[in-house]
């Protein structure tokens, strides 16, 4: 699809100096109103940030999530200032109140970028590295997508991926991870701009940071190419030519680094004075007064500045239109691609997968959840065309690659099966950044211990409301030989903490459909799935649908001396036989499966409180830490130090979670309590 910008503002260096010197003012305004922030990158980035929004990128302010959009990164999310001025500039639904209220409670302009709060921004960045990761997914999005559902003539799907980043970007392993992947896979329309401003907080870069950063981008595949003056207003030409240089490269990302000067303009320029800190207000004068500003007025755009963003702003809506015309014209010749297409990018899922989800009875040959999960993907995958991912280098363990996929390489970019080597934290940014591309539901998996390894980014998935799945096995010490080092202790404890992150651990193959089930179907939640590596049996009472509810009785009796034992996943499996024994000792025990704590405490107080009943002693039995267990049990079976190497029936022994071990706990609780068990459901949150 042809580009409709025109050239503009290379022609009159005067009004080109005066957009850029605009942004650099209200960078210094932005900051010094909150007292708070970063003024030094947005104004050494001005140059850079001008050319892209006047002169390369195309955007529809009137429509961010116009599908064919070019998007835009700032991994340096510390200098979000600029991205937000760029916004307003440009004319999306951000007003120069917002940009007084920068880094207030409750803001459209928080400290860093969040997808979910500002209109215009595509990834939540600030911790340093993750955003250039989540450009990597989002440039496999845009070459997958367009693989699917390009037809000659009908370039519905053609567009860059910008960023930019800066050394401390640079320095974090993310990266590192990230920009290797991109190398390997060819994704030739990403662009990455490097502010090489030598300044970190601690001071200059060569305190801790001398490397060849090109050379090493060149090792990864990459093309690289260096701007030396970045700071020039009055002509962005060597930055554009760049741009159109990494642009005519098909077969490779791109690196430019751009030489600029941190704080341009102030007396702190070149250090790190104005890397986290307001100029204050005297320097913001001086710097105004520099730049041919009035040092009295504050949050200031001229005229002619406006007429040049809103003309910016004119050719993307001109843009949207000319997509839009062709879109009309592909769906009359290809109506079933445009309805999948739409169906897609809406995040409505296909009429009646659900269908497709295996259920399984008791007499079902016994297998690991993570061989359950197989079965699952293998029905769902075909169902649902969206969903894309792979593992990190542990297909054959995670059992994540089923029949008929393909793999994504650069020569097959129609493949849905994803090779991520041993990336995990650039497999979980990398997830974070296709799904936000919109129109696929990605999935990323490993052993569950190696959660720890990703966790930045899964950490960001819940806070930016996406679906991503984790898929995740040899949950527990129950994965036996490989002992400490891999055996999950606090991961579950820790994934339940995040906020809006839903952690499901089935017992059997109904639970494992169930589990797929809610976690396709929650489209502003992040899943992690947690599997097994031993067997499980598909026990009796287990549901599919009752799942959704996060806990739920599978097998129940009443009797004058009751107890409830409460088990997820694998130890399901011992609750039950604890269970049957349990009646040997004239104790009536009920069996409530737990696959979900988030699940369950959505549910009304009413249904919490019928499975688990005022007065009746809950055991809960789960091969990980006991940690958060007190909120529904009042005695615990599980870990309480790292695991062992071992055979996993003689780990699962040594630490004392078996079927005997249960049931001399629970028979102590009955004991303990004979006049009923404190009544943990209805315990008021005071705070």
């Amino acid at each position: 699809m042809a580009s409709t910008k025109r050239p503009r503002t290379g022609l009159d260096p005067a009004l080109n100096e005066k957009c850029i010197n605009t942004i650099r003012c209200l960078a210094a305004d932005v900051v010094q109103k909150a007292n708070s922030g970063h003024p030094g990158a947005p104004m050494g980035l001005s140059p850079v940030a001008h050319a892209l929004w006047t002169q390369v990128m195309r955007y529809s302010s009137s429509n961010p999530k116009w599908p064919n959009r070019d998007r835009f990164v700032l991994s340096n999310g510390h200098a979000c200032a600029l991205q937000y001025i760029m916004l307003h500039l440009a004319g999306y639904d951000l007003t120069m109140n917002d940009l007084k209220s920068f880094r207030q409670v409750g803001s459209k302009t928080p400290g860093h970028p969040e997808c979910h709060l500002t209109h215009g921004v595509e990834v939540s960045t600030g911790p340093l590295g993750q955003g250039i990761s989540n450009a990597v997914g989002i440039a496999f999005a845009e070459s997958h997508l367009a693989a699917i559902f390009n037809k000659p003539g009908f370039p519905i799907i053609d567009n860059t991926t910008f960023v930019i980043c800066g050394d401390g970007c640079m320095q974090e392993g993310i990266s590192s991870e990230a920009g290797s992947l991109a190398g390997h896979l060819g994704l030739g329309k990403l662009i990455v701009l490097y502010d090489d401003n030598s300044i970190t907080i601690d001071g200059e870069t060569k305190l801790s940071f001398t490397e060849d950063v090109c050379k090493r981008y060149e090792a990864y595949g990459w093309q690289t190419l260096v701007v030396d003056d970045g700071n020039n207003a009055k002509d962005q030409s060597a930055i554009l030519r760049a741009i159109e240089q990494a642009k005519a490269e098909k077969n490779r990302p791109t690196l430019i680094k751009v030489r600029t000067i941190i704080g341009f303009g102030s007396h702190k320029q070149g250090t790190e004075g104005v890397h986290g800190s307001p100029l204050g207000p005297d320097e913001v004068k001086y710097v105004k007064k520099l730049f041919g500003f009035n040092p009295d007025e504050s949050f200031v755009i001229p005229d002619e500045v406006a007429a040049v963003y809103h003309d910016a702003a004119q050719d993307g809506r001109a843009a949207e239109a000319e997509w839009n015309e062709m879109f009309a014209r592909y769906a009359k010749e290809y109506p079933d691609l445009a309805a999948e297409f739409q169906r897609r990018m809406s995040g409505r899922l296909p009429d009646g997968w659900e269908k497709q989800l295996p259920t399984f009875k008791p007499e079902d040959k016994a297998q690991a959840t993570r061989k359950f999960s197989q079965l699952v993907l293998e029905k769902v995958i075909p169902a649902i065309p969206e969903i894309v991912g792979g593992s990190a280098d542990l297909t054959p363990s995670t059992l994540t690659l089923v029949k008929g996929q393909h793999d994504y390489q650069k020569e097959t970019p129609d493949g849905r099966y994803l090779r991520y080597g041993v990336r995990e934290h650039a497999m979980a940014a990398f997830c974070n950044g296709a799904v936000s591309y919109g129109g696929l539901i990605p999935f990323a998996s490993t052993f569950l211990n190696f959660t720890s390894y990703c966790l930045g980014a899964v950490r960001l998935s819940a806070l930016s409301h996406v679906r991503v799945l984790y898929i995740m096995t040899h949950d527990s010490i129950g994965l036996g030989e490989d002992g400490p080092t891999h055996q999950p202790i606090e991961i579950i404890p820790l994934l339940r903490a995040i906020p809006n992150m839903l952690t499901l651990r089935p017992a059997d193959g109904n639970e494992t459909s169930g589990a797929y089930k809610i976690a396709l179907s929650r489209e502003n939640n992040p899943s992690v799935l947690c599997l097994s590596r031993q067997e499980c049996d598909n026990l009796p009472g287990t549901s599919v649908d009752a799942v959704a509810r996060g806990a739920y009785v599978i097998q129940d009796t009443d009797g004058p001396r009751r107890v409830i034992l409460t088990a997820t996943g694998s130890e399901v499996q011992i609750a039950v036989k604890a269970a049957a024994k349990l009646k040997e000792h004239n104790i009536s025990p009920r069996v409530v499966s737990f696959p979900s704590w988030e699940l369950f405490n959505e549910q009304p107080v009413e249904y919490r409180a019928s499975v688990f009943p005022a007065g009746v002693p809950v055991l809960s039995i789960e091969a990980s830490s006991v940690f958060g267990w007190e909120r529904y049990s009042h005695a615990q079976i599980g870990m309480r130090s790292f695991g062992s190497s071992g055979p996993w029936k003689e780990v699962y022994a040594h630490f004392g979670i078996t079927v005997e071990a249960a049931v001399t706990a629970a028979t102590k609780l009955v004991d303990f309590y004979p006049n009923g068990a404190p009544d943990l459901i209805h315990v008021p949150q005071i705070a």
